[in-house]
């Protein structure tokens, strides 16, 4: 039997939408005419090295950076819409940065950090906290194997484990996709195991993922497509296969480099 698709029935729009964006702060250009869509439920990796725009492309997702004009042919949307109250798109797209674990390096338990995603905040102060958000917390710390971490504070904490907890409140609405900037620094190589098997098991759980690095060995097996960053444009943009190839990122970081695949990773040697 053939599948029939109704005519009126109309496919969701993208994640992300966004065509010549052009991003410049205090007279300089930190984005350059970018143009990316991502579908709902795409595993995607943004890969380039340091200075090339890619905390930038993060704070324009999240509105806080605008394109600095505007054109007729400007496309800024996210999941269908330009205008978005910025409380509103973090329960859309969970964001994890460096800059939120500092500022989360504080006498604040495990807990209230996953509980405090659901009010933005940074703890919980005087907030009222339902049963239904105490389960839903319950739940993100058991999928995320951080229960045993529930009442330790954030400055006793490794960076691995702290990392943990702010994805845990990054999806207590549920988020369509996650984004991760640079979410492996400073992790040594047993946290990054345990932190790779965590992403893998979000981004099989159906949460799309879009993470933004300049390692190649956090780009996860199922992550399926590859953008290269360079300069604040998008340089290459692809199927990983195709993309993550020894002339590609060799250009992308300016050395010589032999890129190796192992059990769905990507290593690169040689430099």
């Amino acid at each position: 039997m053939t599948d029939v698709t109704p005519e009126n029935q109309e496919s969701p729009p993208p994640l992300l939408e966004f065509r010549n964006i052009t991003v410049a702060r205090d007279g300089k250009t930190l984005l350059d005419s970018i143009s990316i869509t991502v579908r709902e439920g795409e595993h995607i990796a943004l890969l380039g090295p340091n200075g090339s725009g890619k905390s930038s492309f993060v704070r324009t997702i999240t509105r806080e950076y605008y394109p600095s004009h505007r054109g007729p042919d400007t496309v800024y949307r996210v999941r269908g819409m330009e205008r978005w109250d910025v409380f509103d798109l973090r329960s859309h797209l969970g964001i994890v940065s460096n800059d939120l674990q500092h500022t989360f390096t504080r006498e604040i338990s495990g807990r209230e950090v996953v509980l405090s995603g659901f009010f933005s905040s940074i703890g919980l102060f005087s907030r009222e906290v339902t049963d239904e958000m105490e389960r839903k917390a319950d739940e993100i710390l058991a999928f995320l194997e951080v229960d045993h971490l529930g009442d330790r504070p954030m400055t006793e904490l490794s960076s691995g484990e702290a990392r943990r907890l702010l994805i845990g409140r990054a999806l207590v609405h549920d988020p369509a996709a996650l984004v991760l900037d640079e979410p492996t620094n400073s992790l040594d190589l047993h946290a990054l195991h345990i932190f790779r098997n965590i992403l893998r098991k979000i981004a099989r759980s159906g949460t799309g993922i879009i993470i933004v690095t300049h390692n190649l060995h956090d780009i996860i097996p199922e992550i399926s497509r590859a953008v290269l960053m360079k300069e604040g444009r998008f340089w290459k943009d692809g199927p990983k296969s195709e993309v993550l190839t020894d002339e590609n990122i060799g250009g992308l970081f300016s050395v010589p480099v032999r890129v190796k695949e192992e059990d769905g990773y990507y290593y690169a040697t040689g430099y």
